[in-house]
């Protein structure tokens, strides 16, 4: 099973890398191949509750080719990690078939929460150089995520996302009409004062009730 998934990421590169000559070039020279193949050995020891050794692997990897995937993520055929250096694939990450991932891509948890909490990637999914994925949902089939993206929430299948945080531009080949209202747009700045001032407005009239509360009876004689 082994050889026959590296057969066919040997392939993959082939048809995805302009760059790319033959297999034997692909199999010596590409980090991206080094860093899958060595993941899924890394993996097998991991499923077997061999972690210490599932880590060690990894670590190694990671030092040889600059792309971490921790060995308990799970790889579908014919991932093309292009060029690779940066790239950080999480615990409970999963990736389908076919996918395409460039330099500096991070498929990332946001937190300190158990369980599930790195992406998922359908089948054919492209992520472009510097992009980040963070969080415990599915990047659809066939979608694409743009450079330096940084995706926080759900992205449907057959969609294109861009931006920081990222928004979905086109789905389904259909171009998503943006919003160019350049007037009616909500000022964070102006919320945020008109909250402050309702707040100090409320703590000046406690301040009031407990002056009134606290002043001493009976002691209104002047002093002759």
């Amino acid at each position: 099973m082994l050889f026959k998934n590296v057969a066919y990421d040997l392939q993959a590169v082939l048809e995805r890398d302009p760059a790319a000559r033959n297999k034997a070039e692909v199999f010596f020279l590409y980090p991206g191949i080094h860093a899958v193949m060595w993941h899924r050995v890394a993996h097998f020891f991991f499923k077997h509750n061999l972690k210490y050794i599932a880590r060690w692997i990894s670590q190694c990897t990671r030092f040889w080719t600059g792309i971490e995937i921790h060995p308990g993520a799970t790889i579908g055929r014919g991932l093309f990690i292009d060029h690779g250096m940066g790239v950080v694939i999480g615990e409970t990450a999963v990736i389908g078939n076919d996918c395409t991932i460039y330099q500096g891509v991070t498929l990332g948890g946001t937190g300190k929460e158990k369980g599930k909490r790195h992406p998922t990637l359908g089948d054919n999914v492209m992520v472009g150089c510097g992009a980040k994925i963070l969080g415990p949902f599915t990047v659809g089939s066939n979608s694409k995520v743009a450079a330096g993206a940084v995706v926080l929430s759900e992205v449907p299948p057959n969609s294109t996302c861009v931006g920081v945080p990222a928004r979905i531009v086109k789905c389904e080949g259909v171009r998503v009409k943006a919003d160019l209202d350049q007037v009616s747009i909500p000022d964070p700045l102006s919320s945020q004062l008109c909250t402050l001032s309702v707040h100090v407005s409320n703590l000046e009239k406690k301040i009031i009730e407990l002056e009134k509360k606290n002043k001493p009876e009976g002691n209104n004689n002047e002093n002759l």
